[in-house]
């Protein structure tokens, strides 16, 4: 049995000092109407290092510049056939940017967005995210958690292992 084919990405959890996280509506296309807001971020180019494809999905898709090697929080595997079209999976890492609130705009026009199914940039609270009643869904799912957890216990020493 061959091995499955699995995207490697990074994603940025982007807080401001009141614990607000920036996060992108994705419309996914199958199965219809479905909503998830997740962290921005995409995949690792060929010849690119994590830092290197989070520096430049941030400048793309939230114009956020980042100089400083953010500490690596969250590691997501998960094989689900079908999940993203040409592969079986993902591999997302998760970096922590400590920010101020800023309007997010990347150099990625509405079309370039709309083409990797973003709709919409929106600062959260954590308030909000832990009462909110859906439909939509967050990525990861159990995003609230994983969020009060950092907010709580700081920057892990090793990257938590999260689940999708």
């Amino acid at each position: 049995m061959p091995s499955p084919k699995l995207r490697h990405s990074v994603r940025a959890i982007i807080l401001t000092e009141d614990h607000r996280i920036l996060l992108c509506r994705h419309v996914i296309p199958d199965p219809p109407g479905r909503i998830v807001w997740a962290t921005p971020g995409g995949g690792i180019e060929s010849g690119e290092t994590a830092l290197v494809a989070l520096r430049r999905e941030l400048q793309e898709e939230v114009g956020l510049a980042v100089d400083a090697e953010p500490p690596h929080v969250w590691h997501q595997e998960f094989v689900v056939p079908g999940h993203l079209p040409g592969y079986d999976g993902v591999i997302n890492d998760y970096f922590l940017v400590r920010t101020a609130a800023f309007d997010p705009r990347g150099t990625m026009s509405d079309e370039q967005l709309a083409a990797e199914n973003i709709s919409e940039l929106r600062w959260w609270r954590l308030p909000d995210i832990i009462a909110y009643p859906g439909p939509d869904l967050f990525g990861p799912r159990d995003l609230a958690e994983l969020l009060t957890a950092l907010v709580v216990g700081g920057v892990p020493p090793k990257p938590v292992q999260i689940g999708l």
